[in-house]
């Protein structure tokens, strides 16, 4: 799977700004609105941020998307956007986002696609739990704060990894 299908350059952020999950579900909503409204919308039609939050929220109700050592994968199936969505936030501090593990959360991957994207979504989903299950990835990633940086490792590291 190529990640530069799903994510662009301007959806990935380094912050160490973000103190709680809700603020960095609104963060994640706001960049997910804004590449949405880039690619899919009308501009009388544009994506309100607060729609994806609600969204995001929801979710979390049903259970954590935390899968623990300091990852989550929020995510939700829409009608409000036509193509798989995502948003990647890399915080300098992890925040508690209900972590199965207790660890502070620290690298978080939002993931809007639309309702129709059952087998996708899932398919979607499973590689990023692997891509983020894969320790050196994660210290990869962690090791930097640059966005444009992580955005290269983030859409490379299928590539990287498979020639070592």
């Amino acid at each position: 799977m190529n990640l530069d299908t799903l994510i662009s350059s301007n959806a990935v952020i380094s912050t160490n700004d973000i103190k709680s999950k809700k603020r960095a579900l609104e963060l994640l909503a706001e960049r997910l609105a804004s590449e949405a409204n880039q690619h899919d919308q009308a501009p009388e039609e544009a994506l309100d941020p607060l729609a994806i939050f609600q969204l995001l929220i929801e979710r979390e109700k049903l259970g954590s998307t935390s899968m623990g050592h300091g990852v989550a994968l929020p995510h939700t199936r829409t009608s409000l956007t036509q193509h798989a969505i995502g948003a990647f936030l890399k915080l300098e501090e992890g925040i508690d986002f209900d972590s199965p593990d207790e660890q502070k959360t620290d690298l978080i991957f939002a993931l809007m696609v639309p309702e129709h994207y059952t087998d996708e979504h899932l398919k979607i989903l499973a590689y990023l739990a692997s891509l983020f299950n894969n320790e050196n990835f994660c210290k990869t990633i962690r090791s930097t704060s640059d966005s444009a940086e992580i955005y290269r490792h983030l859409i490379n590291w299928q590539l990287t990894s498979q020639a070592s």
